[in-house]
């Protein structure tokens, strides 16, 4: 399969963007998707590091710093405006460099959705994907894939309930990660829980600091943002604002905690951050809405709360969550090697209805459908459809629930 992938015009498509989810989903696909054989043409910045089979420059530094240049992304929130000069620039060289390399039934997938829409419009021959719904408005192309049950039921709202509309290729895909990113020592852990995000109500920085102060627990603060833009001053003596982590810091931060907070406000479309501290073998304490009743096994990698008594009694007994279960689960779900056959799925399926019979395509040589498989610690699943079999480990009997909470 061929792949033209856009990056984001106010990003650079490399993993010192660690704080944009959807700069990061650019960066892990390409290096997920070449892996597999597949081509990957990727259009972005100059100074772009990933990898793929072409980086294609259709917005050079100076051309982004002429709009960008002063503003401190690392300390606030990223700026964009898709009618500022490196939007415009971004999508004038995209759609020409396109139309160069482009070939029938390739796939272009906006991973910044309407963001990038005029340059998918600008090629109606292109089978447009959006590969990783994580917003709440804007979404238009034939072919949808969300990251989560959450955000899919919320998008097609209320009057999907009963009106037998639902449509059959609209599918959920998780965020995928690099186990490399990451590091797991459960024999290291540091006297401290882990507040990493934007740091602002939305996210729940109140909730956090309110907890561990309760507790008497000492909480680093690692993001965008700071207390005081909170209202939030000054600081609490038992809260560390850390400032923006690079891949390094985020690293070591994640596998010391002892916890990680993830007390979104909003209805979290993936909530990235909770899983990546999953495989740093960090159990989390998040709400309990949102992609967290998919990804958040209550129990057993974290507990989900909805009261400040339940948030503080979840911290008091975090250490009945086990740092190798945490870990496991997430190796076993959200991986690119896990991930992959699931696109690999999904885009077979769509090329089925430009290529051959639709919906009605059959493929003798199908293994079965593990792409909809997913892991639950205590329990042996079948991979791929039978290709070998995972048991992942349990905590003991008396300290684990096994409800699977499989999507």
């Amino acid at each position: 399969m061929r792949f033209h992938i856009l990056g984001l015009p106010h990003t650079v498509s490399s993993r010192e963007y660690g704080a944009c989810a959807y700069t990061q989903k650019v960066v892990k696909f390409g290096k997920m998707m070449l892996a597999r054989g597949h081509t990957v043409i990727h259009y972005g910045h100059e100074e772009s590091d990933l990898e793929c089979t072409e980086h294609v420059t259709v917005l050079s530094s100076a051309q982004w710093a002429h709009v960008y240049g002063t503003h401190n992304w690392r300390r606030a929130f990223f700026k964009f405006n898709t009618s500022d000069d490196a939007y415009q620039t971004f999508f004038g060289n995209a759609i020409r460099e396109i139309g160069l390399r482009k070939l029938k039934n390739d796939f272009i997938l906006p991973f910044w959705g309407s963001g990038v829409r005029p340059v998918c419009d600008a090629h109606p021959d292109l089978i447009c994907v959006e590969p990783g719904i994580g917003y709440a408005e804007g979404h238009w192309a034939r072919w949808k894939i969300f990251e989560s049950y959450s955000i899919y039921h919320g998008v097609h709202g209320k009057n999907a309930i009963g009106t037998c509309t639902a449509p059959w290729y609209d599918a959920v895909i998780p965020n995928y990660f690099d186990p490399e990113d990451f590091e797991f020592c459960p024999n290291e852990k540091e006297d401290y829980f882990l507040f990493l995000g934007r740091v602002y109500s939305g996210k729940g920085i109140e909730v956090a600091v309110q907890m561990t102060k309760e507790l008497g627990v000492r909480l680093i603060v690692a993001g965008q943002g700071t207390l005081k833009e909170c209202g939030i001053h000054p600081v609490p003596a038992h809260v560390t604002e850390f400032g923006y982590a690079d891949a390094a810091a985020r690293k070591r931060l994640m596998s010391r905690a002892r916890c990680a907070i993830v007390a979104t406000q909003f209805h979290e479309p993936f909530g990235g951050v909770q899983v990546e501290c999953l495989l740093s073998g960090t159990p989390t304490i998040s709400t309990d809405w949102g992609a967290f009743p998919e990804n958040n096994i209550h129990g057993v990698t974290g507990f989900r709360c909805r009261s400040f008594d339940q948030f503080c009694w979840a911290g008091a007994n975090i250490h009945l969550i086990k740092p190798e279960v945490c870990r496991a689960y997430a190796l076993a779900n959200f991986t690119l090697e896990r991930v992959a056959p699931m696109y690999e799925e999904f885009f077979q399926m769509v090329l089925d209805v430009h290529t051959g019979k639709g919906w009605y395509q059959r493929h003798p040589e199908r293994q079965g459908l593990g792409w909809l498989e997913r892991y639950s610690p205590g329990h042996e699943l079948m991979m791929g459809g039978g290709v070998g079999a995972v048991a992942l480990p349990c905590a003991p009997a008396d300290e684990e629930k096994t409800t699977t909470e499989a999507s």
